[in-house]
């Protein structure tokens, strides 16, 4: 599920994960995220910091309550020091900058990873 208050940046990456054969569902706050999340239980949640009605933060901290094992990452302008350290702490995986030119390739990688998927998008298996 992507979470941001811009279409643009929903359609922009709805667009990138669906080319890597992923589902993707959207929510334009973190209010609406919380609702859609129960209903749909999506396998990862990226959300903005800076939306209205409910910010990426006070989202993560309900949606870390009602889904523990959900991983959450954060795509923000805001990537500051103290705004990682806060994502961080309320259970968000990773922060990744939306204004970094890798920053897609970065958030692309933060999700295999997360969902357990290879680079070809198969499931990721355990070499022993």
């Amino acid at each position: 599920m992507i979470v941001d208050d811009q279409a643009v940046i929903r359609d922009r990456l709805r667009a990138l994960f669906e080319d890597e054969d992923l589902r993707v569902s959207d929510a334009s706050d973190g209010a609406e995220a919380v609702q859609k999340a129960q209903r749909e239980k999506p396998n990862l949640i990226i959300l903005d910091l800076s939306m209205p009605v409910m910010n990426g933060l006070e989202a993560a901290r309900e949606l870390k309550v009602m889904m523990p094992h959900v991983p959450l990452l954060m795509f923000s302008n805001h990537a500051k020091a103290i705004v990682e350290d806060e994502a961080l702490s309320v259970g968000i995986f990773a922060v990744v900058c939306k204004s970094d030119s890798e920053s897609s390739k970065e958030l692309v990688a933060h999700a295999r990873v997360l969902l357990g998927l290879d680079s070809a998008g198969n499931p990721a298996r355990l070499v022993s």
